[in-house]
């Protein structure tokens, strides 16, 4: 049996200067309570290490008091959010991915005139962050479908943006119609980023030379269901996996390549520990 290991596997840059920013916070402020919004990336074995140094995933912001940290989770929060805690005198610490930043200054930008689409998941942390910063004129479609079902009013003027951790193919395919529907000129926001297009781009390389792909991450994390999801479109067997003991023999039976890749969430450790459960299963 052989086991192919994508590069790309793991850890993007936004992940990591979150979790740096978080362990610095530590640090510095041991003696104070630290909280992120929400859970700081989307795995929760990550989440778990942390709330064992007594770091606090909350969603009320009503329990935190001026002399707390507060740690802006990598997806960030809305607008509207940032400043209460800042009304409350709390010390913020800002970890939203720059990805997501660059992302939620261009929408600023553009909204100031026109109304923003915007391709991603409507519940997801980073949309909700993002919609917070297209001055209450933005409109959220999870697919091409649904945008086709959209009521758009041909006399407003659109801009298209999309969540960073989108599907690179799918957004092509909306950007095709939207020129279509409103002229060449249509404003395009490119704000997948290259991280995750360059991981989507590998995960189907890997499928096309295995028997079966095993996409390792959190069930709650949207750029890991992105790379089951582009590696199912080729065809190839695919499993999402949160930690290796759901691995099983009948998974990889009769298989002779295994590939092997990763959310932008997902810690080396886990990784390593899937590869190991593979090998001891041959």
């Amino acid at each position: 049996m052989k086991i192919i290991r994508g590069k790309r596997a793991g850890f993007c840059m936004g992940v990591a200067l979150a979790l740096k920013k978080l362990d610095e916070a530590i640090s510095k402020y041991s003696s104070k309570k630290i909280y992120t919004l929400g859970p700081i990336i989307h795995n929760p074995q990550v989440v778990n290490k942390y709330a064992q140094d007594g770091v606090v995933p909350i969603e009320d912001i009503s329990i935190i008091k001026s002399e707390d940290v507060v740690v802006i989770r990598a997806h960030g929060i809305p607008r509207e959010l940032h400043k209460k805690i800042e009304e409350k005198g709390s010390i913020i610490i800002d970890a939203t991915c720059p990805k997501v930043k660059k992302a939620q200054k261009l929408i600023e930008k553009y909204s100031l005139d026109k109304v923003l689409l915007l391709y991603g998941e409507k519940d997801h942390p980073e949309v909700k962050a993002l919609l917070s910063h297209a001055q209450n004129k933005g409109m959220v479609f999870s697919s091409l479908d649904e945008l086709k079902k959209m009521d758009i009013d041909p006399h407003k003027n659109y801009f298209l943006a999309s969540q960073t951790t989108q599907q690179r193919q799918e957004f092509m395919e909306i950007v095709k119609l939207l020129k279509n529907k409103f002229g060449k000129d249509f404003p395009i926001l490119n704000t997948i980023c290259d991280a995750t297009r360059l991981r989507q781009q590998e995960a189907i390389e890997i499928a096309k030379k295995s028997d079966v792909v095993i996409v390792i991450g959190g069930y709650n994390s949207g750029n890991t269901r992105r790379l089951a999801q582009v590696v199912r479109a080729t065809g190839t067997e695919c499993y999402h996996i949160q930690s290796p003991d759901e691995i099983f023999p009948d998974m990889i039976k009769g298989k002779k390549t295994i590939g092997i890749t990763a959310g932008a969430s997902t810690p080396e450790f886990i990784i390593k520990q899937v590869e190991k459960r593979l090998q001891n299963l041959k």
